[in-house]
């Protein structure tokens, strides 16, 4: 993804992406919409504090979700976190890739990285609960200001 299409927030050794065009919840979940479909992943930021990734584990196919519920769970080095969906809808199909190469989440979390895929229910609804990228560019840079002094000492 070339820079232009981001915002980057740089703060010591990082650089956080924010790619445009996706959706955002303030769970650090994007959402990719792709006509009736939704593909779903965490961000940069997310995968950043989570270290390595090393395990991911998903809900079902065919599993209907509701936009906030968990989609899926994550292990890191350091903790497990859940991926909370940002819109609702059928997970039609799940990244198993991930079950044999879970960096791939930390490599390439916009692309290779991704988690699942829903089958959207009523996007129109879920969107109102959703940040674009400058939205969430805010709502990170606030996030980072937070965490600075625990990332001060990751450096």
């Amino acid at each position: 993804m070339k820079n232009e299409e981001n915002f980057q927030l740089k703060v010591l050794k990082w650089t956080f992406q924010v790619p445009k065009g996706l959706f955002y919840n303030e769970n650090d979940c994007w959402v990719k919409i792709e006509g009736h479909k939704a593909r779903v992943g965490i961000t940069d930021f997310l995968q950043s504090m989570a270290t390595d990734i090393l395990f991911v584990e998903f809900k079902d196919v065919g599993t209907e979700i509701e936009q906030l519920d968990e989609v899926a769970s994550f292990e890191s080095v350091k903790t497990v976190l859940d991926l909370i969906s940002p819109v609702s809808g059928i997970i039609v199909e799940v990244n198993e890739k991930l079950s044999e190469r879970p960096e791939l989440v930390n490599q390439d979390p916009y692309g290779e990285g991704w988690f699942t895929v829903l089958k959207l229910k009523d996007f129109e609804s879920d969107r109102e609960n959703l940040l674009d990228a400058q939205k969430y560019f805010e709502v990170l840079k606030r996030k980072v200001e937070l965490e600075k002094e625990k990332l001060g000492k990751q450096g």
